[in-house]
Formats: C-alpha cells, sequence, structure tokens
C-alpha cells in the first residue's frame, strides 16, 4: 500500500505540473477574462474539508459576484442530504439534475466556465501542494459535512479529495447525494494506481459530454 500511495503522489505531482505548464495559456485566457467581466478577484478560495477532517483553503477561477448570501445553497444542500426525494431540477436535454441550475450568484462568464469545467483549472495548485490529487472524491464544505451521516464520513477520511472522479465520470449532478457517496466509498475500497489511470482516460468525454455540469 505504501508503494502505491507513492505511485499516486508521484503521479499527482508530475500530472499537475504537466498540466499547468501545458494548460497555462488558458489558464491566461481565463484569469484574464473573468477580471475583465465583473468585480471581484480571479481565484474563489473557500475552506474545504481534506483528508482526515483537515481544512484546506480550496482554488477555482471566480464564478460568481462578490459577497454573496450562502444560506440558500446552505439550505439546498440541506435538502439534497436529508430530503433528496423531488429536490431536484431539470438539466437542458430534461435530465434530473441535483445541482442549483439557475443559481441567481453565478455570473455569464461563471456559466461558462462552470459548463466547459474551466473553473476548476487552479485546483492542480491544490493538488501539485499535497492538499488534493488528481482523483478521489470531491472536497466538501465544512457546513455539508456538519449534515453528514456516520457512513457519509468515510469519503472525506480514507483518501485525498480529487479534481476527478468516479462521481464525474458517471453522471455528476446527475446523480443522487446518496449515489455519488456510494461511487465515492467504491473508490475508497478498490483504489488502485489503475484504476486512477481508467478514471483520468475518461474524463476528457465527460468534460465535453456535460452531463450534470452546472
Amino acid at each position: 500500500r505504501r508503494l502505491r500511495i507513492y505511485v499516486k503522489r508521484t503521479v499527482d505531482v508530475v500530472g499537475s505540473a504537466t498540466l499547468l505548464l501545458l494548460c497555462s495559456p488558458m489558464l491566461l485566457v481565463v484569469a484574464a477574462t473573468v477580471k475583465l467581466t465583473s468585480k471581484g478577484p480571479v481565484f474563489f478560495r473557500q475552506k474545504r474539508v481534506g483528508q482526515h477532517g483537515r481544512p484546506f483553503t480550496f482554488l477555482k477561477f471566480r464564478s460568481m459576484y462578490e459577497n454573496n448570501d450562502h444560506s440558500e445553497h446552505e439550505e439546498f444542500v440541506r435538502k439534497l442530504i436529508h430530503e433528496p426525494t423531488g429536490n431536484h431540477a431539470t438539466g437542458k436535454n430534461g435530465e434530473r439534475v441535483y445541482k442549483m441550475t439557475d443559481d441567481k450568484r453565478v455570473t455569464a462568464v461563471g456559466k461558462w466556465i462552470r459548463r466547459s469545467s474551466l473553473d476548476e483549472l487552479p485546483q492542480l495548485f491544490n493538488v501539485l501542494c499535497g492538499d488534493m490529487s488528481l482523483v478521489g472524491p470531491r472536497p466538501p464544505i465544512p457546513y455539508e459535512v456538519v449534515l453528514y451521516e456516520v457512513w457519509h464520513r468515510r469519503r472525506v477520511l480514507d483518501v485525498k479529495p480529487g479534481i476527478t472522479g468516479l462521481w464525474q465520470v458517471s453522471g455528476r449532478s446527475c446523480l443522487k447525494f446518496d449515489e455519488m457517496v456510494r461511487l465515492d466509498l467504491r473508490y475508497v475500497r478498490t483504489w488502485t494506481p489503475w484504476l486512477d489511470l481508467k478514471i483520468l482516460l475518461k474524463t476528457p468525454a465527460a468534460v465535453v459530454r456535460g452531463s450534470g455540469a452546472y
């Protein structure tokens, strides 16, 4: 297991550094677009819960207006976890989506970079620093973790959070919360470097397809 963890960390460092180098022109374009189209910083920084419940500063390109009230999102998360039946929206293709699809906090450019997943690129710095991995469960917000049932908590205990994972390549927000957690727990139980490779290879197609991305 130590060898597999070493391999995973090596892939994370080499992979994130390589992607940052290759994507640097895109990073600059998105950063400039965010800065020029709305007031506020280029990056959105937020406390998230990492492996073993440790908090860290999570990076994204800012897709929202500044100084937002997050109470509506907190209530949505509460219902998503404890009242999943009926707590969904309708996506562009008529599919059920378990995410806020008409979030008034999101800018016009923010909708585009979310849809294309470009807002996630700064998390490569989180991977390089060791707070995240290329592959793993998505890091939750602290007010989300407070609402977790006991079995939900394993998704933030056993492995580092990731940029992509089984959830992302299996439907993303088209899946209910408990379905997402079960995918994360399956990843925790069956993780190998080969599984990471399979997920990484499937990720570009999932991004292009855009199913569940809002």
